[in-house]
């Protein structure tokens, strides 16, 4: 039996095991990266390059239309006229984007009294518009769950960026050395796609009903992402104005450790759950809810076991890896490991809307956990530094919970016993973890 015509369940263990699998290996060159990149430039550089990705990472977002999830949960997700009216929107997407990085330099530099992003964003821009180019056939392979090349094509690429980073900061000892290797890797990953998944190539064409549905599916996406920008980027942008360079980028390292858990579920659960969705319902019959209780149960669990080694292991672990300019960030490390605790809990819930069209009320959900967490964080970040931002983070997510629980409810998809087994596993982890590091805490 081909990979392709192999049941949905078997490619479901085995995509999951691509996707942990290669996540896990890409963290660790990131990790190695970021260790020799500690040593060859200086905390000021990261702090920099996180403002970078801010700008980079918000307008990607502020602009999604969903091409990747519509692609996945379209009956039509399979024909050339739909590819490739969807890789044109891509392509017109990625030159705006560029035009923005360009338009965005100067206040950006000015704003945060950083006048390297004068140079740095327009530069970094490019990255954006390189990646529209990236075939569809990407996307096909993430909705029949074909990942095992994609997967080495996605490795070799990176491998191809970590190296050009190392070298020219080597040699350069400048945040440039960052940038250019981004771009590199960029071209890399377009090449080799381009070059070595299978299928028809792609090119500019203009099908009215596939505009439209894209459209119609991807306005909610949209506005959704741009919600996700202040989800994932929003506590750099926040903090940028209340600390210094380099205390950004040990706070950015402190992140970069901490967030490996939840990255990697959502790496996993935005491959593999909306062909679960779509394809078998969980109020289907009792079987396909039993299915997916299995596979939420390992994902929930197994993230917050990484979370809770985060939270007893970070301290020492960074002062085993980095040198004592970074030394802070173990305790942030700790710290945002915690916060981070109850957010795995909803984490398997809100793919069932976009599995079923509903890209409306994937909106709303997001949109109410975006302004709850950036208003929450930049309150404590404005009375109690960050400190109190990250209470205030933590504190938002727990009020997001039941929104979330709203969501699942209205596609057939929450489990209350899941929640409450994993809810009370991360309160008595929590508890640990404050006792384990209250000397740290009370230095931070």
């Amino acid at each position: 039996m081909s990979e392709h015509r192999a049941p949905l369940f078997s490619r479901v263990l085995r995509g999951s095991a691509l996707t942990a699998g290669s996540y896990a290996i890409s963290q660790a060159l990131r990790l190695a990266s970021n260790l020799i990149l500690a040593r060859l430039l200086f905390p000021e550089a990261f702090g920099l390059m996180a403002l970078v990705s801010v700008f980079l990472v918000g307008l990607a977002m502020f602009s999604d239309v969903g091409i990747g999830p519509a692609i996945s949960q379209s009956p039509r997700g399979d024909e050339p006229d739909f590819l490739n009216t969807a890789w044109t929107v891509q392509v017109l997407r990625g030159v705006i984007l560029w035009l923005a990085t360009c338009a965005l330099a100067w206040p950006a530099a000015r704003v945060y009294d950083a006048p390297e992003l004068l140079q740095l964003l327009p530069v970094a821009g490019l990255t954006l518009l390189l990646a529209s180019f990236n075939p569809t056939r990407i996307d096909t392979a993430n909705r029949h769950l074909l990942l095992g090349r994609l997967t080495a094509l996605d490795l070799t690429a990176q491998i191809i960026g970590i190296v050009a980073m190392v070298v020219l900061a080597a040699v350069m000892r400048s945040v440039w050395a960052l940038v250019i290797g981004a771009l590199i890797g960029t071209v890399a990953k377009l090449t080799l796609t381009h070059f070595f998944l299978p299928g028809e190539r792609n090119r500019f064409r203009w099908e009215p009903s596939a505009g439209r549905d894209l459209v119609n599916f991807g306005k909610w996406i949209f506005l959704s992402t741009a919600c996700g920008f202040l989800l994932s980027q929003g506590d750099k942008a926040i903090l940028g104005a209340y600390l210094r360079l380099d205390e950004l980028g040990i706070y950015n390292i402190g992140y970069f450790l901490a967030s490996f858990p939840v990255l990697l579920g959502g790496a996993v659960t935005g491959r593999i759950l909306i062909p679960i969705y779509r394809d078998h319902p969980p109020a289907a019959n009792a079987e396909n809810a039993m299915r997916l209780r299995r596979l939420r149960y390992t994902m929930t669990g197994g993230m917050l076991a990484l979370l809770g080694l985060m939270g007893f292991v970070g301290q020492p672990l960074v002062g085993l890896l980095y040198d004592d300019r970074y030394l802070h960030a173990g305790i942030i490390l700790v710290a945002i490991a915690c916060v981070q605790l109850p957010q795995v809990i909803g984490m398997t819930y809100d793919q069932s809307a976009l599995a079923a069209g509903d890209s409306r009320t994937y909106f709303i959900v997001m949109a109410l956990r975006a302004g709850l967490q950036s208003l929450c964080f930049w309150i404590g970040a404005s009375s109690h530094g960050l400190e109190g931002a990250l209470i205030g983070q933590f504190l938002a997510i727990l009020a997001a919970h039941p929104i979330i629980i709203w969501l699942a409810r209205r596609h057939n998809a929450w489990d209350p016993r899941h929640d409450l087994l994993f809810g009370s596993l991360a309160t008595l982890l929590l508890l640990a973890i404050l006792w384990w590091n209250w000397a740290g805490f009370a230095q931070l």
